[in-house]
């Protein structure tokens, strides 16, 4: 969970905002963090990006707990609008996206 938190936050930070992106605005923003059970968001940008992930929490109190995570996120570079989907659970980070070699 916190690789995939942390691949997030890099993610965000390498695609910092650059020209016209700079003066890019949010447009949506939800966030409901319902502490022990899990958290989801959204979020959507004037420039094209945007962002969804929901996280539960699994075998809640036994060894084997785990924070499993879903979402995507969608982005424009050059005119191409890429997106990906991910999962991260106990097999790691798994995104997927017609661009990201199989």
């Amino acid at each position: 969970m916190k690789l995939a938190l942390l691949f997030s936050l890099i993610s965000v930070i390498v695609a910092a905002p650059q020209g016209a992106d700079k003066d890019a605005t949010v447009l949506k923003y939800n966030s409901d963090n319902s502490g022990i059970d899990g958290y989801n968001f959204d979020f959507e940008t004037s420039n094209g990006i945007a962002q969804q992930e929901e996280g539960k929490l699994t075998n809640q109190g036994t060894e084997n707990e785990l924070m499993k995570v879903s979402g995507s996120y969608t982005f424009t570079w050059e005119g191409i609008t890429y997106k990906v989907t991910y999962t991260a659970d106990e097999n790691g980070f798994q995104p997927v996206g017609d661009h990201i070699p199989k």
